[in-house]
């Protein structure tokens, strides 16, 4: 498959790694590297597909630029135009065309989480009763500086939809009923660390997001009736592990199973295969997952008072 990478910074840069001879070109306007400075001016029967790693607000012209050529579309997260009808109808004029529209949640790719992911649905931990997870890094000034990332929900769209996504891929459409606890404006003009919660879902689920730990981290805790499970760090800071806890009654220390990979972050290229797969096979687009978490940040994004 060839490829065109759209929007040449941090995100661009690694997916142009991954295409490596794929990639026939890169386009960006403020970026003196890339071929070239508009999409509109590479051969469109030069490409299959487009790689668009570019600011919230081109994403929905570039997806009906490519839907209209014919061209598949990986879109880095999130899909959250201004009005939830756009996904909508991206959705429908991407099937009508045939092709497919992707959003890239790669941490879905992560190793730690599949086998999350594995776990539950084995059902092996039997009723699951609390998911605490908290995704920092330390890029507040750098979101401060940036001239479009410090404005809206600010961490809450950024770490906080791998989060959302996250929590939907292991547990289900079921992980609904999230409400805002706390988002806190420290150093920056949006907010830069969030919590979430829900009331009423089981699991239940709190997020915490922020950009202020200076020593990026993430950390996952489920507790279970038959046991817990437990992930520390990704694959791209280093030494991350997966470690299941198998319950003991009435009490006592519990066998461990643990697992630790230190390796370069798979996820990138894991999900570029997913993506051709999805092309090559011909599979009808489904933007039902974008439509859930544009509302749901929509709504958390008001509840901040922005």
């Amino acid at each position: 498959m060839r490829v065109v990478v759209a929007g040449l910074g941090v995100q661009g840069h690694k997916r142009r790694a991954v295409a490596g001879d794929e990639c026939i070109a890169t386009v960006d306007p403020f970026n003196p590297e890339a071929d070239y400075t508009d999409l509109d001016n590479v051969p469109l029967h030069s490409y299959d597909a487009l790689l668009a790693c570019v600011p919230d607000s081109p994403k929905v012209d570039l997806i009906r630029f490519c839907i209209a050529r014919g061209k598949h579309i990986l879109v880095e997260k999130p899909l959250w135009p201004a009005e939830v009808v756009e996904i909508q109808d991206l959705e429908a004029r991407a099937r009508a065309a045939g092709v497919v529209v992707y959003t890239a949640y790669n941490h879905r790719f992560e190793p730690h989480f599949v086998a999350m992911r594995n776990l539950v649905a084995s059902g092996k931990l039997g009723r699951l009763y609390r998911c605490r997870i908290f995704y920092g890094n330390g890029t507040a000034r750098l979101v401060r500086e940036s001239d479009w990332r410090d404005r809206g929900g600010g961490v809450l769209p950024d770490l906080g939809s791998h989060l959302l996504d996250t929590v939907r891929f292991w547990f289900g459409e079921h992980s609904n009923g999230f409400e805002l606890i706390s988002a806190d404006r420290f150093e920056n003009r949006a907010p830069d660390h969030v919590v979430l919660a829900t009331r009423r879902s089981e699991p239940g689920l709190e997020l915490e997001m922020s950009l202020l730990s200076w020593r990026n981290h993430f950390t996952c805790d489920l507790f279970a009736e038959n046991g817990s499970a437990h992930i520390e760090s990704l694959c791209k800071w280093g030494q991350a592990t997966f470690t299941f806890r198998e319950r003991v009654l009435p009490s006592g220390r519990p066998p461990e199973e643990r697992r630790t990979l230190l390796q370069p972050d798979p996820t990138w290229k894991l999900e570029y295969s997913h993506f051709k797969q999805l092309c090559i096979s011909g599979v009808e687009t489904d933007l039902s997952r974008d439509v859930w978490l544009a509302n749901l940040l929509s709504r958390l994004e008001r509840a901040t008072g922005l």
